[in-house]
């Protein structure tokens, strides 16, 4: 089905997230990634223990020879821990998006709490990426970040996809995997309206990488010519079966099974 993605996004070293989950998403469902590396972590399943900064004006030479010579249908990005990171995409971007579509996963925290990106990132996130951005995929945590206020309930969710769509993006996707309950909400906003996706919640501690494997999947579905909706139904069935068919490495959040393969 091709679709090629850049993708611009933190290593995981323990290869369930960042940009070996990313990776083996876009590949398990027939696109093609280049990726942009920002950061190096030193990391499993029971956590981050370091992250090696990756210089801006490097991350800035991989995405620009990407883009010239095999290009992109999507930019996706994940990790950027540092304010000169997002205006280096920001500017980049900005040169590209007559051709392509930029989905933002606003990576801010790793699945154990720690957090993953600077207060002057977060400033630089909200008033330059998001609002340039096709689709933004904000857990819970990270949507109180950005808007500034706790979503802490269905009804909160409501209110803040709304708020998250009026700073400027396209879409959004508000992942509603933090709440408590039997059921997993997450709430598509786009200029038509907003619709809920439930599925039942699946009782493991194997989901590590379940954001940047959504947003991966979301952003080859939209490169091979799907609609927003039509990617983000696709990349949740994915994901669903990922989690299911998890291998169970690890002693923490493990890893999803990211060779699973849907049936159609």
């Amino acid at each position: 089905m091709n679709g090629r993605v850049l993708v611009v996004a933190g290593s995981d070293s323990g290869g369930g997230a960042g940009i070996q989950a990313d990776i083996k998403t876009i590949t398990a469902l027939g696109g093609y990634a280049a990726t942009a590396v920002t950061a190096l972590t030193a990391q499993n399943t029971e956590g981050v223990l370091a992250i090696q900064d990756v210089p801006a004006d490097f991350v800035a030479q991989q995405m620009t020879l990407v883009l010239d010579d095999i290009g992109a249908d999507v930019i996706k990005t994940g990790m950027l821990h540092r304010a000169e990171l997002i205006q280096c995409v920001v500017e980049i971007s900005r040169r590209h998006l007559a051709k392509m579509d930029l989905l933002v996963d606003p990576v801010m925290y790793a699945k154990g709490g720690a957090s993953l990106l600077e207060e002057r990132a977060v400033r630089a996130l909200v008033s330059e990426l998001v609002p340039m951005a096709d689709l933004i995929t904000p857990n819970l945590p990270e949507a109180g970040k950005i808007l500034g206020s706790e979503v802490r309930t269905i009804d909160d969710m409501h209110i803040a996809v709304t708020d998250l769509l009026a700073l400027g993006p396209k879409a959004v996707l508000l992942k509603g995997g933090h709440l408590a309950g039997n059921q997993i909400v997450d709430l598509l906003a786009t200029e038509n309206g907003v619709e809920a996706f439930n599925s039942a919640r699946i009782m493991t501690r194997h989901t590590h990488g379940t954001g940047c494997t959504l947003a991966s999947a979301i952003a080859v579905g939209i490169a091979q010519g799907l609609s927003v909706r039509s990617a983000v139904v696709r990349a949740r069935e994915y994901v669903i079966g990922a989690i299911r068919t998890a291998p169970g490495y690890g002693t923490g959040h493990g890893p999803i099974n990211h060779a699973y393969q849907l049936p159609f």
